[in-house]
Formats: structure tokens, C-alpha cells, sequence
């Protein structure tokens, strides 16, 4: 059953089936009554987006694919892109049918899977997770992972940080006993900068090119990167709710297409990407460079793997999802009971949008 309230909607290609069998005055009573308002819009599948956080760089895929045309091309129509709070936060609102689509990270997927959210991921996008431990080099340094004891650390309790840092110093044998830990508020980095703690998780993706600004430029920072220490899973992805993938799964092949093509876009265009997401809003017009050194952050570091080489861009592959599953269950967090690889990935998605190469040749599109 769709959500309460829930238009069901109707597939481009259904309309144009129709519109190729029957006459205009039928074509409009397939669409759904005398409105008319589907055939305004030639048809085009209204959707939704839902991200976790406030504007970043690993966002421009959904904002490439409107602004360059691959959504319109698909038949989708995204109405709205809003902004969140957080990953838990962005999976709950796709999982009871608030929006259609979201983009979050996966640990944080796996956990609300275990406690009956019922998302599902469509795309990898961080096929290594960006999280890491920041230190301001003049302060601390962080060369290695026993740097971090005796270091008092900025934890805020809650979400995929928290995760990450637990998980991290148990692969490594070390205990949150080997730190000292102030609990902290978001944005929690500015107590990093302000000298109030040694250390704090960070996203290499997001947080560490405004942390060297405010510390002092490029190469202020000491980043121990978890995928380098032991940390294995996955970042953030593209994801849909059950519902979607089991009764709209066209709508969502062709939103993955096109999110896919986008994709390609941004790993050859970075700084068109950036530009693009500046102009979003008025309050990030300013915000081109950052959003180019957190997309370039992804680029060298995230994006790819020996299975994207393999299969594209956002594949998936069962043993790291594996490993994230028993990273998370090896900390105690799936209170719900622990999801099956085959409950939070959908890659049937994703694999079709790679053969059909909507990631390739996507660097063409530069001069739109």
C-alpha cells in the first residue's frame, strides 16, 4: 500500500504507450481526470528528495541531474531537494513516504533497517567511508592511531560519528578509556578550533576543508583517515524506501540512471559541479571553492574502488556490506535485530543504470 495521501503516480513511458494507442481526450483520462495538470508537465513523474545535512559536495548529483536536464530526460520531475539534520533524521522521512528519495550515510541505513525502517540503498556512493580523527597539527600531532591516547576528544553521542569512532578504536585495540571525552553539540568542530579539545571525528568530505581555513589554511590539519586504519564499510548513498523499489520500480530505475549519468558528471567536472551548487541558493553563492575541495576530497579519496572500476559508479559489492553489518554488530547498535546484506541494498538499480552507461561520456555535457 502507498502512504496515506500518497499520490500513486504515472509512469512517463506508460503515458506514452497510451498517447501512441489512443487519442488526446483518453490520453487524459489515463492520466488521472480533468485536471490536466500531468499533461502540462508532458507526463513527468513528480518526486522528492530528502539529504542529511545542510548543503556539501557529495549533494551535486542530485542538483547536476536537474540543472543539466538527466532528471527530464528519465521522465522525473524532482519538485523539491531539501536540506536535513542528519542521516537518522533523512532515512526516517523517506522510510514513512515523506520523500521519495534520500542520501544519508549507510551505517546509519543498516542501523534504522534493524529498527524497522524500511530503506533500502540504491547507490554506494562513498565506497570507503570519509570519516576520520582531526587534530590541528601545531597543537597535536596525529601520525598514527596511538596518538590518540591521552587526547581528550569532542564526542557528541549519537549518529554516524559516534559510530565511527567506536568502531575505529575497537579495530585498532584501543577503548574509550584511553581517551578523555567531552560531549559536545553540533557543530561540534568549533571546539576543535577554539582549543577546547585535542581531537574530533570528521568528515574529509565536509568538515576538513572549513576546519584548515579556520585553523590556518591547507596542510593545518593531522587527518587519520579510518578506511587507512582498519575501519571498513561504506559512506553515504543514494537510497529509497522499500515501498518505491517494490511497487514504483521503474520511477526509481530511471531516477538512478539519471543519478548515475550525474555522477560522471561531477568525477570529471568538479569545479562545474561546485559552481553549479553555488548557485543553488543565495546562502551558498559564496561557497564554490569549498564545494569544489570537498567534492575533489571524494574524488581522491572515496568515490572509487576495484568494483566501480569493475562496474561503475555507485556499485555495490556484498562483502563490504558485509563488513559493514558486522562492524555495527560488533559494536552492540542494532538493538532491532541484525539486517541480512539482502535487506539494505537494492543493486539491480544501480547494475542497470551502469549498463545502460548513464555514467559514461557525462563530461560532455560541460558547456550546458
Amino acid at each position: 500500500m502507498f502512504p496515506s495521501g500518497k499520490k500513486i503516480r504515472q509512469s512517463r513511458k506508460t503515458v506514452a504507450g497510451i498517447a501512441g494507442a489512443t487519442t488526446a481526450a483518453l490520453l487524459l483520462a489515463g492520466c488521472g481526470g480533468g485536471s490536466g495538470d500531468d499533461s502540462a508537465d508532458g507526463g513527468l513523474d513528480k518526486v522528492t528528495v530528502q539529504l542529511d545535512y545542510q548543503l556539501r559536495g557529495n549533494h551535486g548529483m542530485f542538483y547536476v541531474a536537474d540543472k543539466l536536464g538527466y532528471f527530464e530526460d528519465e521522465g522525473i520531475d524532482v519538485e523539491s531537494i531539501k536540506t536535513g539534520t542528519g542521516s537518522p533524521d533523512a532515512l526516517r522521512i523517506v522510510g514513512t513516504g515523506r520523500a521519495d528519495f534520500g542520501f544519508g550515510d549507510l551505517p546509519s541505513l543498516v542501523t534504522a533497517r534493524s529498527q524497522d525502517v524500511p530503506v533500502t540503498t540504491l547507490a554506494a556512493v562513498n565506497q570507503t567511508s570519509p570519516l576520520a580523527m582531526c587534530t590541528v597539527k601545531d597543537k597535536n600531532k596525529l601520525t598514527s592511531i596511538d596518538d590518540l591516547k591521552g587526547m581528550t576528544a569532542g564526542i557528541h553521542a549519537a549518529g554516524s560519528t559516534f559510530l565511527f569512532y567506536q568502531a575505529l578504536l575497537a579495530d585498532n585495540g584501543l577503548s574509550r578509556d584511553d581517551l578523555k571525552e567531552v560531549s559536545v553539540t553540533p557543530p561540534y568542530e568549533n571546539y576543535l578550533i577554539q582549543g577546547k579539545v585535542d581531537t574530533v571525528p570528521c568528515y574529509i568530505d565536509a568538515e576538513v576543508p572549513q576546519l584548515e581555513d579556520a585553523a590556518g589554511g591547507e596542510g593545518s590539519l593531522d587527518v587519520l583517515l579510518g578506511s587507512e586504519h582498519g575501519y571498513e564499510g561504506y559512506g553515504s548513498g543514494l537510497f529509497t524506501s522499500d515501498n518505491m523499489a517494490e511497487n514504483e520500480p521503474d520511477v526509481v530505475q530511471r531516477f538512478t540512471n539519471a543519478y548515475v549519468k550525474a555522477f560522471g558528471y561531477v568525477m570529471k567536472n568538479p569545479d562545474k559541479t561546485a559552481q553549479i551548487l553555488a548557485e543553488s541558493s543565495p546562502e551558498n553563492r559564496d561557497k564554490a571553492d569549498l564545494f569544489e575541495r570537498q567534492i575533489q576530497a571524494d574524488i581522491d579519496h572515496t568515490f572509487t574502488s576495484d568494483v566501480t572500476e569493475k562496474h561503475g559508479l555507485g556499485a555495490m559489492d556484498k562483502q563490504v556490506w558485509q563488513a559493514t553489518i558486522d562492524t555495527l554488530a560488533d559494536q552492540d547498535v542494532l538493538k532491532g535485530g541484525t539486517p541480512s546484506v539482502a535487506d539494505v541494498h537494492q543493486e539491480k538499480f544501480v547494475e542497470k543504470a551502469a549498463k545502460a552507461g548513464a555514467g559514461s561520456g557525462a563530461g560532455n555535457d560541460a558547456g550546458n
